[in-house]
């Protein structure tokens, strides 16, 4: 008899995502003329960067030359990536990070899951509410969360409230945690920390021997100078902190997969019995047992990011994300709608109108206005009463999507 993993079967019924597509699929099968514009789940639409294409077909035709053929690769990463991502990525900020403290994967979704086979079930963790909906789950599935609880909190996890009576700004707990997940610039809010908000995390982790997983896959839509693009940027960070970037919304990478994970080698562990055990190695091994790296062609790809053109072209897509988010809030706010986020990242966090609650506003949206968000409840309790917006669509679909919304009266 195969028994199965019964963490399973505590989770909700299915991913919030999941969800939204499904309630769409049903309303176009009733509607098949309507004109649905997706503000919802953060996929991109624009292609990728000239300089990406150019250097996805060079390595094609590496592929067909038995003298620059490549089979299987450092699961790590191959160092030309590698080596770049240090020189840009934090050499550039001053930071010293080590070759061999970079992992390269598929993805800031599969690593930021991934991360709790090397840690322990017994560490209480910590999440900021709302938050992105896998750090909750994959616990779920590992077997630390406890149990779902009426609230919709699990009760062995602690819940940061980032509401907007402390400014989205979470508060440090007031019980004994192990683990920490921070987003920031974050999903779904849109907020961010600046460096001495962050540097109280980075002292309560030291303090307390406690571990911050921090997901940064929003750092290059960073535009304001005192919000770190690094946690490492703070003192200390490097002794209690693992950093997760990804090359999905930075380069349009969401169906090409490429992301990478930085473990310092100064990062320890615990054994019940207090021995100290690196981070480090632990990932490492993990890394080369389950994963066989990304693929050549892939990471040649990314490392086209960093030429001098690739820049120019990322940031020019950056840009133009950032400039349909500016529209959304700057239409919704002219309507007197309560916004947040979208400076520092292509997230809005809106106020539902009305009191209506985040789905109830979801349908409304769809079926009144033909507009898809992401109710903000799905991303944790303290995320009811509002609706995540992405400027992540078209420029002609975000500007129709302002003049449909200032359809709604508040």
């Amino acid at each position: 008899m195969a028994l199965i993993n019964e963490n399973y079967t505590k989770l909700p019924g299915s991913y919030l995502f999941s969800d939204i597509a499904r309630k769409v699929n049903e309303f176009k099968a009733a509607h098949p003329d309507a004109n649905i514009i997706r503000l919802g789940i953060g996929d991109v639409t624009k292609p990728l960067a000239p300089a990406v294409i150019d250097a996805l077909h060079k390595a094609v035709d590496d592929m067909a030359d038995a003298s620059t053929f490549r089979g299987y690769g450092p699961e790590q990463g191959y160092d030309f990536l590698v080596n770049t991502i240090v020189d840009n990525d934090y050499k550039a900020y001053g930071l010293d990070i080590a070759a061999d403290e970079v992992f390269v994967s598929d993805g800031s979704k599969s690593d930021t899951g991934n991360i709790g086979d090397i840690l322990g079930l017994d560490n209480v963790v910590a999440i900021t509410d709302p938050v992105y909906p896998v750090y909750v789950d994959t616990n779920v599935m590992a077997g630390r969360s406890g149990e779902l609880l009426p609230n919709g909190k699990w009760s062995n996890i602690v819940y940061l409230p980032c509401t907007e009576e402390n400014d989205f700004v979470p508060a440090l707990p007031t019980e004994k945690v192990d683990i920490v997940y921070l987003c920031y610039p974050n999903n779904p809010t849109g907020t961010t920390l600046t460096k001495d908000q962050l540097k109280v995390w980075v002292d309560y982790a030291l303090k307390n021997k406690a571990l911050i997983l921090f997901d940064s896959a929003y750092e290059a839509f960073i535009t304001e100078d005192n919000v770190p693009h690094s946690i490492y940027e703070i003192e200390g960070a490097k002794e209690v902190a693992i950093e997760f970037r990804s090359f999905s919304k930075t380069a349009g990478f969401t169906g090409t997969r490429c992301a990478y994970t930085v473990v310092p080698k100064a990062l320890m562990g615990y054994t019940k019995s207090g021995e100290k055990v690196s981070l480090n190695k632990l990932w490492n091994r993990r890394h080369t047992t389950k994963f066989n790296g990304v693929p050549y062609i892939i990471q040649r790809a990314a490392e086209a990011c960093y030429s001098v053109e690739g820049k120019k072209q990322v940031k020019a897509t950056i840009d133009y994300y950032l400039n349909n988010t500016k529209i959304i809030r700057d239409g919704l706010l002219s309507q007197g709608f309560k916004v947040y986020g979208g400076v520092n990242s292509p997230y809005i966090w809106v106020k539902t109108p009305k009191e209506m609650t985040s789905w109830q506003f979801f349908d409304y949206l769809l079926a009144e206005l033909n507009i898809v968000g992401t109710p903000g409840v799905g991303f944790g309790p303290s995320g009811e009463g509002y609706l995540r917006l992405t400027g992540f669509g078209t420029l002609d679909n975000t500007k129709e999507a302002v003049s449909r919304l200032k359809k709604i009266s508040i």
